[in-house]
């Protein structure tokens, strides 16, 4: 099994379209066995989907995601585990160990909301935090 975790200076990025790099963690029998970071080379949003499925992942580790992210990652047939922070290796260590603490529930919440002038749901705001 193989699982990306949205990665920035050790800790769970928190916006998965705005993520620069994952960290991928091979699981065997419940245990890490290997790990590496793979910078998504700009890569944004839907397209994170694709580039996840062809590294073979089957579990994603994010913080905030939206419901269009989650669509495709679904469709690409990755399990997506939301609303985790902290240190990337302890959420993939605890999800390998089947204790790891999600929100199935998490999103960014910002893609729906109106702004004065513009909607963030057509482009990335990268001003706000996802929850």
């Amino acid at each position: 099994m193989k699982i990306a975790v949205t990665y920035e200076a050790g800790m769970v990025f928190q916006h998965f379209g705005h993520t620069a790099a994952f960290k991928i963690y091979d699981v065997e029998n419940g245990r890490i066995v290997a790990s590496q970071v793979v910078d998504t080379n700009g890569s944004g949003h839907g397209a994170l989907a694709g580039f996840l499925a062809d590294l073979g992942v089957n579990v994603l580790i994010c913080g905030g995601i939206g419901g269009g992210a989650r669509f495709a990652l679904a469709e690409a047939g990755i399990a997506v585990y939301g609303g985790v922070w902290g240190d990337a290796d302890e959420a993939a260590e605890a999800f390998a160990a089947g204790v790891l603490n999600f929100d199935p529930n998490a999103r960014c919440s910002h893609h729906d909301d109106y702004h004065g002038d513009h909607s963030c749901g057509n482009h990335g705001c990268g001003s706000h935090s996802c929850h």
